[in-house]
């Protein structure tokens, strides 16, 4: 299951639509079925209410590239989310380690960039820090893989891979 998350309804419903159009794409071109499409949209939970992450086991983070937004996302996050959660963000270039110091939870941190059009891309670069711990990072590098794409390592450099 996947829980979509935006802090204003108006972003919520612009990524749903965006979404659905993209799955409906896939459909139209063969490449998923009508029941698969159902299936995927089914397992989404669409909300405003920051509460409904706090459960979760692992969040991709895709918000622009302005770093004070997402230190602001993380440190809430990381106090509203358990414990366990691993937190990843997409970024295309800024700093994993240090995004990682703002969530209080440096050791479940790592980057999952993937690249445009995310629908149809195989390759999703995975970000380690000095921090990550290595279980963790072998989850996320897993969890791409679990999803279709096609994952490769890299370290936290500018610009990555």
């Amino acid at each position: 299951s996947v829980v979509a998350f935006e802090k204003e309804q108006r972003f919520l419903d612009s990524g749903k639509d965006r979404i659905i159009k993209s799955i409906e794409k896939l459909v139209s071109k063969d490449k998923i079925t009508q029941e698969k499409a159902d299936q995927t949209l089914a397992s989404i939970t669409w909300t405003t209410d920051m509460d409904a992450l706090k459960n979760t086991d692992f969040i991709v983070e895709a918000v622009i590239e302005n770093m004070d937004l997402k230190r602001d996302l993380y440190s809430t996050l990381g106090s509203v989310c358990k414990p366990g959660t691993i937190f990843a963000s997409n970024t295309s270039s800024l700093s994993i380690t240090e995004m990682s110091a703002f969530s209080g939870r440096e050791d479940r941190f790592v980057g999952v960039h993937f690249f445009n059009p995310v629908q149809l891309m195989k390759l999703v670069e995975v970000i380690r820090t000095d921090k990550t711990d290595p279980a963790v990072f072998e989850k996320a590098y897993n969890w791409v893989g679990d999803i279709g794409k096609v994952a490769v390592t890299c370290g936290d450099t500018p610009g990555f891979i």
